[in-house]
C-alpha cells in the first residue's frame, strides 16, 4: 500500500550556506558510500542519511518487482526523516525501481537515479569498456544507453561476476581475483572504462592499476551528488564547516556504519563525522 508522505515543497532559489541540507541515499549495501562521500565533499555541512537493505542483499539477482518493493521500503524509511532529496545509489535499482520511487516520493522529495557514465566516456573518442554486473551486462537498458550515447565508438561490455559481492564483503582476495578477471576481458586499446556498478567505485584505484594508468575511469558518484544539489536549488560549498551529521538505517533501524565500510576511504571519511543514533 502506498504510504502518504508529508508534502514538502522543494526550494526554487539557491539555498544559503547557513541553511541545513539533508540528502538521503539508498542501496542494498555499501555501494552508496562513493556517492555519499561525493556529497560530503561538495557540502561538508550537509546531513547524510544512508538507508540500506542488508536483509535483502544483494538486489541484482532479484526480480524487478521484488527489487522495487525492497527499494521502496528503504526509500520509505529514509523519507520518514524528511530529506531534501533522495539519491538511488545503485545502478540496478535505478533501472528497475526509479519510476515507482518517483511516483511515490516526488514532488515532495526529488529522486535522483544513477546512470552509467557512458555518454562522457564516448565523448572522449573511445574505444570504451563498460564494467558491470552480469545482470546488467547485455541488458536492454545498457544496450539502449550504448545506442543513444556511444553509437560512434567501439564499446565492449565486460561482465564482472563476483566483484560487487567481494567489495560488499571487503574480501581482499576475492576483489583481486574479480578485478584481474575483468581486466583480462578488457581490450588493451580502451581509452576509458565506465564503472557501471556503484560498488566498483570503492575499488577504483585497484581497477586503474589493473587496466593501466592511462585509461580513464568514469563513475557516477560525483555527477549524481552534483545533480542532487541542483535538484534542491543548493550550490556546492566544499569549504563549508564539516558540521553535517550521519544517520544510518539498516532495514529501517538506526545503526552505525557496517564495520566493512571502513575498509574503504569513503567509509572512513563518513565515519569521521559523529553518527546519529
Amino acid at each position: 500500500m502506498r504510504r502518504s508522505l508529508p508534502h514538502r515543497t522543494a526550494p526554487t532559489s539557491p539555498v544559503d550556506y547557513g541553511d541545513r541540507v539533508k540528502i538521503a541515499l539508498l542501496d542494498s549495501g555499501i555501494g552508496l558510500l562513493a556517492a555519499a562521500a561525493a556529497v560530503r565533499g561538495l557540502r561538508p555541512d550537509a546531513d547524510l542519511l544512508l538507508s540500506c537493505d542488508p536483509d535483502g542483499m544483494p538486489w541484482g539477482p532479484r526480480t524487478p518487482a521484488d527489487l522495487t518493493e525492497r527499494a521502496l521500503a528503504a526509500a520509505r524509511a529514509a523519507a520518514a526523516h524528511e530529506p531534501d532529496a533522495l539519491i538511488v545509489a545503485c545502478n540496478t535499482a535505478s533501472v528497475h525501481a526509479l519510476p515507482a520511487l518517483r511516483a511515490e516520493l516526488e514532488p515532495s522529495v526529488p529522486v535522483i537515479g544513477t546512470v552509467p557514465a557512458i555518454k562522457p566516456a564516448a565523448a572522449g573518442g573511445g574505444p570504451v569498456a563498460i564494467w558491470a554486473t552480469p545482470a546488467t551486462t547485455g541488458s536492454p537498458y545498457q544496450r539502449g544507453l550504448i545506442r543513444e550515447f556511444a553509437d560512434s565508438v567501439p564499446v565492449t561490455e565486460v561482465p564482472c561476476p563476483g566483484l560487487a559481492d567481494a567489495v560488499e564483503q571487503a574480501d581482499e582476495a576475492a576483489i583481486e581475483r574479480a578485478v584481474a578477471a575483468a581486466a583480462a576481458r578488457t581490450p588493451a586499446d580502451v581509452r576509458a572504462v565506465v564503472l557501471g556498478c556503484t560498488h566498483y567505485e570503492l575499488v577504483a584505484e585497484r581497477i586503474r592499476a589493473a587496466v593501466g594508468a592511462s585509461v580513464a575511469l568514469l563513475g557516477s558518484a560525483e555527477p549524481v551528488a552534483a545533480q542532487a544539489l541542483r535538484r534542491i536549488g543548493s550550490r556546492p560549498a566544499p569549504d563549508a564547516a564539516a558540521t553535517g551529521s550521519l544517520t544510518v538505517l539498516l532495514n529501517g533501524r538506526e545503526s552505525g556504519l557496517p564495520g566493512r565500510a571502513t575498509a574503504y576511504a569513503e567509509g572512513r571519511l563518513l565515519q569521521a563525522v559523529p553518527s546519529v543514533h
